[in-house]
């Protein structure tokens, strides 16, 4: 029943670097993908969005700057968390960076605890539940350390794939997910399952949610996917 793993894509063009951030990575328990540059990065977006970004500034064929800008300027990428790292430490450029939209700017060299210290500031910001903090939605609420769901006091009985659809969905309480993201964060990128199983299982959740009463807390949004609330 465990929550899928905070998905980070590592951005950076030394491959020593980048080989001993994603060491590091994966052991703290992430599911980490790589890019050498920033156009790889953006099509890596494009096939799957990550919960976080760490974003080397300066890199060939497209800066971090750039990759940055383009990121938090789409509707359906702008609360990835970025992490911008760069060799630059003029208060101007970090301040650039965060004007561009990263959400923390750290300077080379760096602390290798203190980098992961950030990533993990960052990830219970977009990841709540990673962290082990409670998730409530009105009358709903699951803790993520017991694995315990309850509604108005009562406590429900999920299934593992519908009690990872309703972290997903109480993390961002209002998002409309389509169905392919709710595939990756659900069942993760490389299970092929197919969307209409997303269906079953949503109504297997509108079912476990009402067994005590209360209105269906989950909106079908016709063409798109589904929300919470």
């Amino acid at each position: 029943m465990s929550v899928t793993k905070p998905q980070v894509l590592l951005v950076e063009d030394e491959p020593a670097q980048r080989e001993m951030l994603a060491y590091n990575l994966e052991a703290e328990g992430y599911d980490v993908r790589c890019a050498e540059n920033g156009e790889e990065a953006m099509l890596l977006v494009a096939e799957a969005k990550p919960d976080l970004m760490i974003l080397d500034w300066m890199m060939p064929m497209m800066s971090g700057i750039e990759v940055c800008r383009q990121i938090k300027a789409r509707d359906d990428t702008r609360d990835v968390a970025i992490i911008m790292l760069s060799a630059r430490s003029e208060e101007v450029d970090a301040v650039r960076g965060l004007e561009t939209g990263a959400d923390d700017y750290v300077i080379k060299p760096y602390a290798l605890k203190e980098l992961m210290a950030r990533v993990r500031t960052q990830l219970r910001r977009t990841r709540p539940a990673t962290a082990g903090t409670m998730l409530v939605y009105q009358d709903i609420s699951l803790d993520p350390e017991q694995h315990r769901v309850n509604r108005n006091g009562q406590e429900l009985k999920l299934g593992p794939t519908e009690y990872r659809l309703l972290v997903t969905l109480l993390e961002k309480p209002g998002r409309v997910f389509s169905r392919d993201q709710l595939l990756d964060h659900v069942w993760g990128r490389d299970i092929y399952v197919d969307t209409r199983t997303v269906d079953v299982h949503v109504a297997r959740l509108r079912k476990a949610l009402s067994q005590f009463g209360g209105d269906d807390p989950i909106r079908t949004i016709r063409g798109a996917g589904y929300a919470l609330g």
